[in-house]
């Protein structure tokens, strides 16, 4: 997801992003800081979806398991 580690939790990533969307919505965002922001909330939202997705896999092992 990106060359650096980063210690996200969920609910900080998902923070992050809605504090993206109201700088953007805001039109109050400076025009060097759009690409930079785009690209930031095109990882947490890459990072959002890889979390989700690996949870679901261990939910369902877990619950395979218990079959």
């Amino acid at each position: 997801m990106s060359d650096k580690k980063e210690n996200l939790s969920y609910e900080s990533a998902l923070e992050e992003l809605e504090s993206i969307q109201r700088k953007l919505e805001s039109e109050e965002v400076p025009i060097d800081q759009l690409s930079q922001l785009a690209k930031r909330a095109k990882f947490l939202v890459q990072w959002c979806k890889e979390k989700l997705k690996d949870i679901d896999k261990e939910l369902s092992e877990i619950f395979v398991e218990d079959q």
